[in-house]
């Protein structure tokens, strides 16, 4: 078991976990090649913060995310990953993910992106 990480302080919540909501997290926030011990871990959704608030802008934050959590699949730890995406409101999107685990348990996370308005 792990530390929970709270994805909306980005600091430790207080209790543990056992499922891959850390994993999932901090492949989405940390911005790809910007952690020393792996540089290979992170997405390109940081990117989007610069980026015109269009249709098209949905399709490449599914893709990033996928991209990004292609590791949990590779690693053995998530035998499937789905990405699917909502606008709540104009300048935002929210990623739906649904992640299966090794253990065939389903696993379902949301993940907040900021648009350029």
């Amino acid at each position: 078991m792990d530390a929970l990480l709270d994805p909306h302080t980005a600091s430790y919540a207080g209790s543990r976990t056992s499922t891959l909501a850390n994993a999932v997290y901090l492949r989405l926030a940390t911005p790809l090649g910007s952690w020393w011990a792996d540089p290979s871990l992170g997405s390109r959704l940081h990117e989007l913060q610069r980026a015109k608030d269009l249709s098209r802008i949905d399709a490449l934050a599914r893709q990033y995310a996928e991209q990004a959590l292609a590791p949990l699949l590779q690693d053995g730890r998530a035998s499937r990953i789905s990405v699917e995406s909502q606008r709540p409101r104009p300048g935002w999107l929210v990623l739906l993910i649904t992640v299966t685990a090794a253990s065939g348990t389903l696993q379902t996370f949301r993940y907040p992106v900021r648009v350029a308005g």
